[in-house]
This record gives structure tokens, sequence and C-alpha cells, in this order.
């Protein structure tokens, strides 16, 4: 049974997740990982403007999604995966380990479909 503050927690990152671009800033940084991205580099690969950036990675700082360290001049900013891991085991443990509404084989060979954009 989940204590009523981690379901909150949960809830509030799976809405910092529910948005298109912090989506694609946490799938960055998680093939980035360990070592993580500097700012620069994160901008430069998604397109987005700066300010744009810093207010989704602030987001999902406060959620406890990422991490930022910072290295003279830069900032650092890299997947928290133990927070990852925490909601994702969240999902698991009703969806596939309870219940098996999910085989763990189907989610294991998930492979993202192609947007069909060239």
């Amino acid at each position: 049974m989940q204590r009523p503050e981690e379901l909150t927690r949960f809830a509030d990152q799976f809405a910092a997740l529910g948005a298109e671009p912090r989506l694609r800033i946490v799938r960055l940084l998680l093939a980035a990982h360990p070592e993580g991205m500097v700012v620069g580099d994160i901008q430069n690969e998604l397109g987005m403007a700066g300010s744009t950036l810093s207010h989704h990675l602030d987001k999902l700082k406060n959620e406890e999604l990422v991490e930022v360290r910072r290295d003279r001049q830069f900032l650092w900013y890299r997947a928290n995966t133990e927070a990852l891991t925490q909601l994702l085991g969240f999902l698991w443990a009703e969806c596939c380990t309870r219940n098996a509404v999910i085989s763990t084989k189907e989610i294991l060979q998930w492979k993202p479909a192609s947007s069909g954009k060239t």
C-alpha cells in the first residue's frame, strides 16, 4: 500500500513528464547517463530556446527527476535514475507483478514507433 505522500510525489513526477519537451529532455539525459550533459549541449540537441529549456529543467529538478551540478561556469544535468526507477517501479508493481495485466515480455520488447517524419 502506497503512503499518500508517495502517491502525491509520483503524480507530480508523472505530471512533469507529461509535457513533451520535458519527456524529450529526460530521454536525452538517459542516453547521456551517467555523465549527463551541459545545458548548451541539451539546447543544441533539442533546438529549444534557452529560457524555455531553463523552465523545463527547473521543473524536472524540482520533481527530482534530474540532478544538476556546477563545474566552474557549466551546469551539468543528468537523469536521476533512482527517482525514475522508483516511478517505474510504482507502475510495475501494479500492472506487471500483482495482476499481470501487462506481461513483462511485452515491456522488455517495446520499441518506439517510427514517427514517420523525415
